[in-house]
């Protein structure tokens, strides 16, 4: 079988990496140190499961040669009994590895800017992006990760033409890199009085935040204005210049950063969204070099794809690329996102199941 063959040669693998991480210079190397520490729990993931796999299978061959041996009709039926069950474990530890070997997302184990933006549909937009930053929070609090909003645009009614969060914690963009694309909201507007129900949009991209080692930025590059603190409407809420504006000459980016108390704190996490957004865009100019790639069932991650229909009159929540209808939208609008999540995820597996078979 193809796949276990695959599998002998990662446990090689595995060997040459232990046989590394025991020499004196990798030790000191510390870059190097981590890269095959992962590459070798990459691998113990999927090698427990094998070498669990090759211990039923050898069960198996030796209650088949007990069955051919004895003449003793009670051992062969117990040992017939065992190798039904022994069967079904090596079905599943088979189906295990093959999950295992399914290439993981190198960045699954990042941080995450979240960037909301109304679209079509005036305030209601906007106050329905209030409502997915409010959801992403819930979410984020219920994992334990921490949320700070870098930079937002503030409506009348508290919606958000637009807002920017940074998310920090354990595996955040492996959770939500599927959010990404156009979110449609199907209800009755707090603005309509005649009760009629309207479709408005909201974009959402989530993008994996950058270390200052994965991208380099020439200071020379930048240019960046202080300004005040806005709040709802665009008044001034402070008379102190601490919000940071920062401008990449060459790629014409612009982020801005408003929500700390200091021009240091705001620049720091205004120059957090610039790396990334900087990474982005070479990403994008990456991928589409590679546009003869076929488009995956899960889609691209393109923003203005649109994934999910929030229907409130209904209490519906519909996922457009794996065709997911539930009709529990309160409880996912609190935060419930994690049954929607898991079952991108699960379409990403069983994609990636098909690919590496």
């Amino acid at each position: 079988m193809e796949i276990l063959k695959k599998t002998k040669e990662l446990k090689e693998k595995l060997n040459r990496i232990q046989e590394e991480l025991q020499k004196p210079e990798v030790l000191k190397d510390r870059e190097r140190l981590i890269e095959l520490s992962r590459e070798k729990k990459s691998l113990d993931g999927i090698l427990f499961p094998y070498e669990e796999y090759c211990k039923v299978t050898q069960k198996i061959e030796e209650d088949k040669k007990l069955i051919n041996e004895t003449g003793d009709k009670e051992l062969i039926s117990l040992a017939r009994e065992e190798i039904e069950t022994l069967e079904e474990k090596k079905g599943a530890l088979l189906i295990e590895i093959k999950n295992a070997m399914i290439p993981s997302d190198p960045e699954a184990h990042k941080n995450a800017v979240l960037e909301i933006r109304a679209g079509t549909g005036g305030e209601e937009a906007a106050l329905f992006a209030a409502d997915l930053l409010r959801l992403y929070s819930r979410f984020s609090e219920s994992k334990g990760w921490k949320v700070e909003i870098v930079d937002y645009n503030r409506t009348d009614m508290n919606g958000y033409k637009e807002v920017i969060a940074l998310i920090s914690g354990k595996n955040v963009y492996g959770q939500l890199k599927y959010e990404s694309g156009i979110h449609r909201v199907q209800r009755v507007p707090e603005t309509e009085s005649g009760g009629r129900i309207h479709t408005s949009a909201v974009s959402v991209a989530v993008l994996p935040e950058r270390e200052e080692l994965e991208i380099e930025i020439d200071p020379g590059d930048l240019k960046a204005d202080f300004y005040s603190a806005s709040g709802p409407g665009g008044q001034h809420v402070n008379k102190a210049s601490t919000a940071v504006r920062i401008e990449h000459i060459p790629s014409g980016i612009t982020v801005a950063c408003q929500e700390e108390r200091s021009q240091h704190q705001n620049r720091v996490k205004a120059m957090k969204l610039l790396r990334t957004r900087l990474y982005e865009m070479e990403r994008l100019r990456d991928e589409n070099q590679r546009k003869s790639k076929r488009k995956k069932l899960i889609g691209s991650g393109d923003r203005s794809e649109k994934i999910r229909t929030y229907n409130f009159p209904q209490n519906r929540i519909t996922e457009h690329r794996i065709k997911y209808t539930k009709y529990n939208l309160n409880a996912v609008m609190d935060g419930n996102l994690q049954d929607v999540i898991d079952s991108l995820l699960q379409a990403e597996r069983e994609e990636s199941s098909l690919e590496t078979a």
